[in-house]
């Protein structure tokens, strides 16, 4: 199973995620690593830099060579995975993925890399929960009242996004077609700036982390109406999950993995696999990235890879069904 706070990721996706018994194998041996290790993050800031930096940090520890962090950002992640999916896969270059990962085969046409095939997935290793809030100003207060609403006035109810593609994009769009909803997408160029844009009453909904709307809900700038995970959040304990709002479809955990290129021997992917998990079990890199809103997690290479398929699947039939595209 991929453990995420106490729960199967497979389970959070009501989609079957069988774990494959792996392979004996008697490691790669003490010639593994002879140089500094290489991890590509796609991502300039924000969760993908803070998980970086600490990962490079503890895996410099335990494989006892420096891991250098190689920023490539840009295309939604396509940049960095593109150069990852091009190096030799000698297990010594390891990339971020993220949730994007899965959305952009739906969303290019023109992808240079296979985001499935030419990836050997290492482990899952960090969650961040998502919520959707409103302008205090709209007169709802759960997602069915919105969805109502929505349905009653079609075409008045705007949504931000931090762009066209992106997660937050999706996942409005996945509530508007569960709900046969019709609302008006407002892009911004971030989900910041989306997040700043409804604070001044410029949108009515968006779907953003906890993270960074909490002190604004705390504050009754923001109104939070369901968490879209299985879970409720310590932080705001009073806001129910998606399932218990009535729409256990509605989910969107922002997560992050690593990955190697394919065709890595099977003994370098157990010894990484091993080397993350104990790397994410730390007591003091868990309470690190919990100050930030991210949740450690780990998991099988095997049920990183089967969460992958699913996600490719599930968020490829939301893109479709809305008629998203990027290019």
């Amino acid at each position: 199973m991929i453990h995420v706070r106490g729960f199967c990721v497979a389970a959070m996706m009501s989609l079957p995620l069988c774990v494959q018994a792996q392979p004996a194998s008697t490691g790669p041996g003490p010639a593994y690593p002879l140089k500094p290790l290489r991890l590509i993050a796609p991502f300039p800031s924000g969760a993908s830099q803070i998980l970086a930096h600490t990962l490079s940090e503890k895996l410099a520890e335990s494989l006892g060579q420096p891991v250098v962090v190689d920023y490539r950002p840009g295309g939604g992640g396509n940049i960095g995975a593109e150069i990852a999916a091009r190096t030799a896969p000698d297990g010594y270059t390891l990339v971020i993925l993220s949730s994007s990962h899965t959305t952009n085969p739906a969303m290019f046409k023109r992808l240079k890399y296979d985001t499935l095939r030419d990836f050997a997935p290492l482990s899952l290793a960090a969650t961040v929960p998502n919520l959707i809030v409103v302008h205090p100003s709209l007169p709802v207060k759960t997602l069915k009242e919105l969805a109502a609403l929505g349905r009653a006035s079609p075409g008045k109810l705007t949504f931000g996004s931090g762009g066209v593609g992106s997660s937050n994009h999706l996942a409005s769009e996945l509530f508007a077609t569960l709900n046969k909803v019709k609302m008006v997408h407002v892009p911004y160029k971030g989900a910041s700036i989306a997040l700043t844009n409804i604070l001044a009453g410029e949108s009515d909904m968006v779907v953003v982390t906890v993270p960074a709307t909490l002190p604004f809900i705390q504050g009754g700038r923001l109104r939070g109406l369901a968490v879209l995970d299985t879970k409720r959040v310590t932080q705001l304990p009073q806001l129910p999950t998606s399932a218990e709002a009535g729409m256990p479809e509605l989910l969107l955990i922002t997560w992050y993995g690593v990955a190697t290129p394919a065709g890595v021997p099977p003994a370098i992917i157990e010894r990484l696999n091993k080397d993350i998990a104990a790397v994410m079990q730390l007591n003091d890199v868990k309470q690190r990235l919990a100050k930030v809103g991210i949740e450690a997690a780990h998991g099988t290479p095997a049920a990183f890879g089967n969460f992958l398929k699913n996600e490719v699947a599930r968020w490829t039939k939301v893109i479709r069904d809305a008629g998203i595209k990027v290019e």
